[in-house]
């Protein structure tokens, strides 16, 4: 094929500089030259497919519209051909000549800036076709416009600062054909399975066919863009599949087609099971952002917030400029629209499961419900936050048995103002809690927290309606004096004496002189039925399981000083002996050793016993005389 009146034309300034950087500098995303090539050929097709379907006189109206793409690893070329619209003389010059004006220099800073951002920012200000001179030695453009009038052209470039046009005088079919011959480093693209690649990782949803060497590479439909009643689940878990690579079908799907005020489509997916393993590559998860079809990034980390990173899938819109880049993405007020709507979308999803199918809202819960929780800062939706919340309570029959607060606020009490929560390794441990037993004795229900992050959430949202949250260590106790014990006590504990009331009390201040500063103070208990003694946090001091996170990551000497109380049940077998063993000697030792017995239980029932051995020393000693007292008595 010859060409005639060909005439060479400098490059502007602009993209002199902009060539430079791409052919000198650029390695590391050399493989979005594709990616862009593909995006104006699927554009090129839309174009003539408004012609056609307006009615207008279009050339070679019975050409297929896809995109062909070929290469010879002999010769290390790559062709990438369509046919759209096509482009007259002028029209070269115009979208292939110049860069966009608007921001070019702004765009060539950026670039200079930060070369590693190069698939971020390229085709911004539409200079996407130059990206090709990152791997191409010389560009050669063969194109024929939709016009029958308009003669077919050729474009030649080597990317050093000229380029060469002129008219073909052998007609040609309507369409844009690109040929590139590739540098010698870039010579890995002549490949069959690195170009399928490439194709599939961002173009795949482009609407019109690509073909590579006669094979279809784009198979899988863009699921996203199909009306919701046309679409089967098997191809919901089929597409699901192939996104995420998971082997098992989703939980639950989000279709989603919005209009107004914004347009974007949105397939999003809750897996079956958690991938979260908890700190431990934190960095993958978010949904793939499109924009008509075009991959532009793919794990948006923005589109949704942390607390549902579980969520798998593709956001696609009409209303995003093409290759926004991230730092723009944050900034820009229709991303962020699309971001609170898809955010929406996914809570009111959540919300009617739970409405609807319970159980299957049982199975997300322990699955996911542990990143679920760090929505509690949340605050724009905090009351859809809220509602999906779930615990284990003690008024579930075993722990797997879940709740929401709204299942609470239903038992409520009358003129009960508080919302009570215990925090423990299981629910075992939560109800040997020495706390719970007012609560149990006046048919209280309690929420029981496993998790080290619920009483983050529990504290920082403070409320729930009008109850406000409150642990059942640190229950002002006058508070469940106005609520009935719901059963009598089996057994009846004589009440003390005047005489030994003063006794008592005098014991009290005899261990508060053992413990010393390790307590503010060592007082009678109005909480505990059947334990001996418990610690309180004094008021406004962090709560044991607060401080034990803390602990976890800071050094204990920035910790503030604990301040707690030993609370002592006077009616308790154990603390009767010891006030009688007290009347005959206070000084007995055997106090000094049950005193100290009864503290570092109650250290260690809170888990807070940094060192055990000094009261396993201490049990085994009374363990010792106990038997021989035991001995001496069958004897």
């Amino acid at each position: 094929m010859a060409e005639f009146q060909a005439r060479k034309y400098e490059f502007k300034a602009e993209v002199k500089k902009l060539l430079d950087i791409l052919v000198h500098s650029l390695y590391t995303s050399r493989e979005i030259f594709l990616r862009e090539l593909i995006s104006n050929a699927s554009d090129a097709l839309d174009k003539v497919r408004f012609e056609i379907t307006k009615g207008s006189e279009v050339l070679d109206k019975e050409l297929s519209l896809e995109i062909r793409i070929d290469f010879d690893d002999k010769k290390n070329t790559i062709t990438v051909a369509d046919k759209g619209i096509g482009m007259g003389h002028d029209e070269l010059i115009t979208n292939i000549g110049t860069i966009a004006k608007s921001g070019s220099e702004e765009f060539l800073k950026q670039l200079s800036e930060n070369k590693e951002a190069a698939n971020n920012i390229i085709g911004r200000f539409g200079v996407g076709f130059y990206s090709v001179f990152m791997v191409a030695k010389e560009v050669i453009i063969k194109s024929k416009s939709f016009r029958k009038d308009e003669p077919a052209v050729w474009w030649k470039s080597d990317g050093s600062g000229d380029y060469e046009i002129a008219e073909l005088d052998v007609p040609i079919k309507r369409g844009t054909t690109i040929e590139i011959h590739l540098r010698d480093d870039a010579k890995e693209f002549a490949d069959k399975y690195r170009l399928d690649g490439i194709i599939k990782r961002h173009s795949n949803f482009i609407s019109f066919p690509i073909y590579l060497k006669g094979e279809k590479i784009n198979t899988i439909a863009a699921l996203w863009r199909e009306p919701k009643s046309s679409i089967k689940q098997e191809q919901y878990n089929e597409f699901y599949k192939f996104l995420t690579h998971d082997t098992e079908d989703p939980l639950e799907v989000i279709h989603t087609s919005v209009d107004a005020p914004i347009q974007f489509n949105a397939l999003l997916f809750i897996p079956k099971k958690s991938y979260e393993f908890w700190r431990w590559n934190r960095d993958d998860y978010g949904l793939d952002l499109y924009v008509r079809r075009v991959l532009i990034q793919h794990q948006n980390k923005d589109l949704l917030p942390e607390y549902l990173s579980f969520v798998k899938g593709v956001v696609d819109s009409e209303d995003l400029p093409l290759n926004i880049s991230r730092e723009t993405l944050q900034e820009n007020i229709i991303f962020t629209k699309i971001a609170n709507s898809v955010t929406t979308n996914v809570l009111s999803h959540l919300l009617k499961v739970a409405k609807e199918n319970p159980e299957k809202y049982s199975e997300f819960w322990k699955e996911h419900g542990r990143i679920f929780k760090l929505g509690y800062m949340d605050f724009a939706n905090s009351d859809k936050y809220l509602q999906l919340l779930r615990f284990n309570s003690s008024a579930c029959e075993d722990e797997k048995e879940l709740i929401s607060l709204d299942d609470y606020v239903s038992r409520i009490k009358k003129d009960q103002k508080e919302i009570y929560y215990a925090l423990g390794a299981n629910r075992e441990a939560i109800d040997l809690n020495p706390h719970l037993e007012i609560f149990k004795a006046k048919g209280l229900e309690v929420l029981y927290l496993y998790d080290p992050v619920d009483e983050f959430v529990v504290t920082s949202l403070r409320k729930y309606k009008d109850f406000d949250f409150k642990s059942v260590d640190s229950v002002d106790l006058k508070s469940l004096e106005k609520f009935d014990d719901i059963s009598e006590r089996q057994t009846t504990v004589e009440a003390l004496s005047k005489d030994d009331e003063k006794h008592f009390d005098s014991l009290l201040d005899k261990m508060k002189k053992i413990l010393g500063d390790r307590v503010k103070e060592v007082r009678e208990s109005k909480r505990l039925k059947d334990s001996p003694s418990c610690l309180v946090n004094a008021d406004d001091s962090i709560s044991t399981t607060m401080r034990k996170i803390l602990k976890m990551s800071t050094s204990e000497l920035s910790l503030p000083n604990r301040e707690v109380i030993l609370e002592i049940n006077k009616d308790h077998k154990l603390i009767r002996n010891l006030l009688e063993i007290f009347k005959k000697n206070s000084e007995a030792p055997f106090i000094q050793d049950t005193t100290e017995q009864l503290y570092e239980s109650a250290l260690l029932l809170e888990g807070n016993l940094d060192d055990p051995h000094k009261l396993v020393n201490r049990l085994n000693k009374m363990l010792a005389e106990a038997s021989e007292l035991y001995k001496n008595r069958i004897n």
